[in-house]
């Protein structure tokens, strides 16, 4: 077993913390899937974290953004929107439905559809988000400079555009066997 040891800190005047993750041996063949992975798996943790101080589960906020953004959705819409599937959606409309800050109502062109929009509730809601989700970026990016900051964030939408074309063109699994 191999490990890794992010530098923490570095340059940003705060004592130098080595964080040590154990990279099970089957994973060195993807060290950046693999630091993905564990960055992903942190991020939500403290998304997490923050958002039950106000009542959300990570993954609501998503869904209430893009309802203040665009006004009332149809739940399938919310679903591309958010790569989601229809049984995750569901239950995450249900549950902020609970909570007061979406409601449904009939779709006015699809009978069988309803919409799911937010309440005024929600408004107060949203500088609670914004605020999460300043602090969530300042955890992440503490000690990075402005251009590092840009710099990531070009490689992480180039991770992104390479995982979409891949999806879109799905590669065979069994063909570098068969060509071996």
């Amino acid at each position: 077993m191999t490990e890794s040891t992010p530098e923490t800190g570095q340059g940003s005047g705060m004592p130098e913390e080595k964080a040590t993750v154990p990279v099970p041996g089957a994973a060195g063949s993807g060290p950046i899937s693999h630091a993905i992975f564990r960055l992903a798996r942190l991020h939500r943790m403290f998304a997490g974290q923050l958002l039950r101080r106000i009542g959300l589960h990570p993954g609501q906020e998503l869904v209430m953004m893009h309802l203040w953004e665009l006004g009332p959705q149809r739940q399938i819409d919310l679903v591309r929107l958010l790569d989601s599937d229809a049984a995750t959606m569901t239950r995450t409309v249900r549950r902020l439905e609970q909570a007061g800050f979406v409601r449904r109502r009939p779709s006015p062109t699809d009978k069988r559809a309803s919409l799911i929009e937010p309440t005024a509730a929600s408004h107060a809601l949203r500088r609670e988000v914004e605020r999460v989700w300043s602090q969530l970026e300042g955890l992440s990016t503490t000690g990075l400079s402005d251009d590092e900051c840009a710099d990531t964030l070009a490689v992480l939408e180039r991770l992104e555009r390479n995982l979409v074309r891949a999806a879109a063109h799905p590669v065979d699994p069994d063909a570098d066997r068969q060509g071996a």
